[in-house]
């Protein structure tokens, strides 16, 4: 097996594969790269048994094969040679990989040892702009729980009914929603709940103006992004009813620009790195919201911010470093900031071109 290919193209589909290489597992197979030329291409495949993944480049193929290279090492060869061509000639069980005056021979594995790339009947399918996806992914997963005993909440919640497709995510203490529309009128009662962490990686590929393909297996979930296909399992279990959380209606109603009120929380939370509690104390009268907090033995910061607001005078407290997750979530100018009680979640809501929700629930404040 012989070829060449640009080293930026390379380097560029090892990125993506790596991700799905497994670092924990005792079959050594599962940390390489599977190889395969195909005519005037690559193919290259990874996988750690639950998420596999498929990429195509292009190269100049000189003598057709497969093998397995070690992914980690492999990876960090190409990393660290010149901007020039690489060639990679494979005979019996050596690589030679050779750069400009660089040259390695390391080690391959058994392409036979590795394991085939899943076949999915595909049961439902949609198509969606990657900007759309990967901004949607951007607001919600990041609060997805990190307790692997809450399998179920680990997870992003994607579901398409009359041509809205929603993502949702929780960790029990706050919810994230964003919607946005499409035209996929042929499908319905989409659902699955996917990896928060998997959708992450995924939405942090290079943009183009390809769409992703989302589809859906019974158990598994398979997302194909220009030469790229990911395949991962679908979380099972039932998502928590998120919809009966979000209430309709407030209390009090703040609008306050973004940038003002996120600058605001992170300069009070500076005080007290280990109380999180920051309080919001809103004042009809003056239009004011009032943040502030107390660290024993260090002292306590506030600051006065002018608002719009509507409704009752209001104190709540907050984790600051959830309102910052929330806040950090939206992209447009205003925030609408709405709460009922002390005791009852308090909502930030994105200003008119964004359709996202960020329900956090409240902390008690010292009296």
């Amino acid at each position: 097996m012989k070829f060449s290919i640009n080293k930026t193209e390379l380097q560029n589909a090892l990125a993506v594969v790596m991700k799905g290489t497994s670092t924990r597992s005792t079959l050594p197979i599962l940390s390489g790269i599977y190889i395969e030329t195909q005519e005037d291409s690559l193919l290259l495949q990874a996988t750690d048994l639950e998420l596999s993944i498929q990429y195509h480049t292009s190269a100049l193929i000189e003598e057709p094969g497969k093998t397995v290279l070690p992914g980690k090492l492999f990876s960090d060869i190409v990393k660290n040679m010149p901007d020039a061509a690489i060639h990679i000639d494979i005979q019996d069980d050596a690589a030679v990989i050779t750069c400009d005056t660089s040259s390695f021979s390391i080690k391959t594995l058994s392409a036979d040892d590795f394991p085939g790339f899943p076949h999915v009947d595909i049961e439902q399918e949609i198509s969606v702009p990657f900007d759309t996806f990967a901004a949607m992914v951007k607001r919600v997963a990041r609060i997805v729980s990190k307790d692997e005993s809450r399998g179920v909440l680990q997870g992003v919640l994607i579901t398409l009914k009359e041509n809205q497709l929603r993502m949702v995510a929780t960790d029990s203490y706050r919810v994230a929603v964003t919607d946005a529309e499409t035209t996929q009128s042929e499908v319905s009662d989409f659902q699955a709940v996917i990896l928060g962490s998997f959708l992450q990686e995924i939405a942090s590929l290079p943009r183009s103006e390809n769409p992703i393909s989302i589809a859906l297996s019974e158990n598994q979930i398979v997302m194909k992004y220009q030469d790229t296909v990911f395949i991962n399992r679908r979380i099972e279990g039932n998502y928590p009813n998120y919809q009966q959380l979000l209430p309709t209606s407030y209390e009090t109603r703040v609008e306050i620009p973004t940038d003002t009120l996120l600058a605001a929380v992170k300069r009070i939370s500076l005080l007290s790195p280990n109380n999180s509690r920051v309080k919001f104390d809103i004042n009809v009268d003056s239009q004011t919201l009032q943040l502030s907090t107390t660290a024993q033995d260090v002292g306590s910061a506030q600051e006065i911010l002018p608002a719009t607001i509507m409704g009752e005078d209001n104190v709540i407290g907050f984790n600051y470093t959830y309102i910052v997750d929330g806040l950090s979530s939206i992209v447009t100018n205003n925030v609408i900031f709405e709460m009922q009680a002390a005791n009852k979640p308090g909502v930030l809501k994105a200003d008119q071109g964004e359709d996202y929700l960020y329900l956090v629930m409240p902390v008690t404040l010292d009296s």
